[in-house]
């Protein structure tokens, strides 16, 4: 009883952020009490953890604070739908991503407190797991910390425990958060191992540390930070060429392939992870964690496409149900034209990264869903409206993945069995071929391709090489108005208007398609998606390596970790364009290539703003977000207005320089 009532003590903290402490429903003479207990200790030691998958990376709030209002996302369908984040329209202290944010990580904060002020009274267990598990609040302490500060500027250190009152907080220096960040760091990585505790992947380790060191660093660069008169871009370098000299020694590892990276069989315990928000594992019925219940991510729903906007060329007896996954807020975060374009024609993280092709499926067992029915006979009306070349008229586009079901723990599985081959007619099982990710398209698609319906071109395509193609095949240009923004214009392939216009390149990092992955809701009409999520991977170790020597005028060395990334990414038949002195510019290229949706772009960006890269990706890639862009306010999220309610010197706090407050507060 004791165990459950500092469980739900933990949950109610920091409701409406730092003063939450406050809420009457907790007894801290009760708390103090159980966490002398080692197994209640250790028990609320998991808590640390869970914000991470049950709200911070598997909700759109912070997908959308992290990614949008930056040169790589835009809202193809309305210019209304959280504007305030896609771009910085009536942005205020009323806006629940930045809330939310704020609640989750001081939450989190004040139960890491609990545990690494009350470790030295634990009685029971082993001292070096109670050290072990200490480090890891710690590191998850900084982790938030550091989210805070980057989105919000200076803000208060919380090193108080739950059920601590603080009715006046006040602000601390960016110099005191950062230096409480990288402490917090140094003394984790020092006492954490190379392997997790309990052998849970999903804990923090010694590589989880020192990655979140050199992240630490490389964002305080950008706020001019030095550490000993030691420029952050220094520690930073540091840090990030330790850990890639002696990789092995953290367990640190990069595929060599970025298609193994993406693999489905590899989305559990990936090896290039540093830190994972892992998510519910249906074949044990439990998190993939094992530290908290996470069960209901649905980040793929809003950066996917909606492929039946063409129904009559995509509908068949079951279009709505298809593997792509089906949801009712689809369709409100795409790529900018930028995104698109800075991938050069040689790279397949483009593939890893969107999906521009878009097929059927079968369902082992299911007449409605077999190979026949969920083939489309192209008509000669349909030829006439997508601009498809008569001579396919009577011809079939028949289904690309081949799935089939699993009874789980977690409730019954879909997941796929393969991919049917191109130029199959009979829909054998035998036939089927084997994929590391049914997501990932091979670019450029076929000319020849008769597995999938509709097809969004990179490379322009004249109407006559689109014509050559028995699919509907639309330039990615095309999607565009002038201004860089999704046409609203209803689109003419063909003799007939169509609503191709409203289609757009799915970002797929957020979508699975295994067992085990997905969560089916009976009461509704769609599925969750929980594979787990990144949080920080080996490739960002070598990204801010090349960064700091760039940024400390070292160009031809960070030339080199760049090409570690691009040459694992070279699809084959083609050649590398190599980078033998990239400039600031550049770095910010190969982050959008390689990280694009991972919840990073708004904070890379924000730390190059000295050098007005911020605004100027905006100026050239996000009109819309330029337009209501205001430097002298939007490089910090507003403080959380139901947070200032809660405290006595709001005034004193401020918001920001949203206007709730008349005064900014640092």
């Amino acid at each position: 009883m004791k165990r459950k009532l500092i469980y739900i003590a933990a949950g109610f903290v920091c409701a409406v952020g730092l003063v939450s402490c406050q809420l009457d429903e907790y007894n801290p003479s009760a708390g103090s009490a159980t966490l002398e207990n080692y197994d209640t200790w250790a028990g609320l030691q998991t808590q640390c953890y869970s914000t991470l998958y049950h709200e911070l990376y598997s909700k759109s709030d912070f997908l959308f604070l992290s990614e949008c209002g930056t040169d790589l996302w835009l809202n193809p369908a309305s210019t209304e739908y959280s504007s305030q984040v896609f771009y910085y329209t009536g942005l205020g202290v009323e806006r629940s991503e930045p809330q939310k944010t704020w609640q989750q990580a001081y939450s989190v904060i004040a139960t890491c407190n609990s545990v690494i002020n009350n470790a030295e009274n634990v009685n029971g267990g082993n001292s070096e797991n109670i050290k072990v598990l200490a480090a890891e609040a710690k590191c998850i302490r900084a982790f938030m910390h550091l989210t805070l500060v980057t989105y919000f500027g200076p803000i208060t250190l919380c090193t108080t425990e739950v059920g601590i009152v603080n009715t006046a907080p006040t602000r601390n220096s960016l110099e005191e958060v950062y230096s409480s960040i990288t402490t917090d760091l140094q003394e984790a990585a020092a006492d954490l191992g190379v392997e997790p505790f309990g052998g849970n992947y999903a804990r923090v380790t010694k590589k989880t540390a020192l990655g979140l060191l050199a992240r630490a660093y490389a964002q305080g660069a950008g706020e001019g930070l030095e550490e000993n008169g030691v420029s952050y871009w220094q520690r930073a370098k540091e840090v990030a060429e330790d850990m890639i000299t002696n990789a092995s020694s953290y367990g640190m590892y990069l595929y060599d392939d970025v298609s193994d990276l993406w693999a489905q069989e590899n989305n559990r315990q990936n090896k290039e992870a540093l830190f994972v928000a892992a998510g519910l594992d249906a074949t044990n019925g439990d998190a993939g964690s094992g530290l908290y219940n996470n069960s209901s991510s649905y980040l793929y729903a809003y950066i996917k496409a909606d492929p039946n906007k063409c129904s009559d060329i995509y509908g068949t007896q079951s279009a709505s149900n298809s593997y792509l996954g089906n949801h009712s807020q689809g369709g409100v975060m795409a790529p900018t034209k930028h995104a698109i374009d800075v991938f050069d024609e040689w790279d397949k993280r483009y593939e890893n990264t969107f999906l521009t092709a878009y097929g059927q499926f079968t369902m082992e067992g299911s007449t409605a869903q077999n190979y026949k029915n969920q083939s489309l006979r192209i008509s000669s009306t349909t030829c006439n409206r997508y601009g498809i070349s008569t001579e396919f008229s009577g011809d079939s586009i028949h289904p690309y993945v081949a799935m089939s079901t699993t009874s789980e723990p977690g409730g019954t599985q879909p997941y796929a069995l393969g991919v049917y081959p191109k130029g199959n007619k009979l829909g054998e099982n035998a036939q089927l071929e084997t994929s590391k990710n049914v997501f990932v398209i091979d670019y450029p698609l076929a000319v020849d391709e008769d597995r999938f319906p509709i097809y969004l071109s990179k490379t322009d395509l004249s109407a006559e090489e689109k014509a050559q193609r028995r699919y509907f095949c639309m330039n990615i240009s095309d999607l565009f108005d002038a201004d860089g923004n999704y046409s609203e214009d209803t689109y003419r392939p063909g003799t007939m208007a169509t609503s191709a216009n409203l289609l757009f390149p799915s970002l797929i990092k957020y979508n699975w398609c295994y067992d085990g992955v997905t969560r089916h809701l009976s009461t509704d009409s769609y599925d969750f998606r929980n594979g787990d999520i990144f949080i920080m991977r080996s490739a960002e170790i070598y990204l801010i390596a090349a960064e700091a020597e760039v940024m400390l005028g070292n160009s031809g060395a960070a030339a080199s970790y760049l090409r570690t990334l691009r040459q694992r990414a070279v699809r084959t038949g083609y050649t590398m364009t190599d980078i033998s002195s990239p400039t600031e510019q550049d770095i910010l290229d190969e982050y959008a290539r390689e990280f694009a949706g991972e919840h990073m772009r708004w904070p890379v960006l924000k730390r190059h703003r000295a050098n007005g890269l911020m605004k100027s990706a905006l100026a050239n890639y996000n009109k819309l977000a330029y337009a209501g862009f205001d430097e002298s306010i939007h490089y910090c999220r507003p403080i959380p207005k139901l947070f200032l309610d809660q405290i006595s010197n709001a005034e004193e706090y401020g918001d920001n320089v949203y206007g709730y407050t008349a005064n900014k507060g640092y």
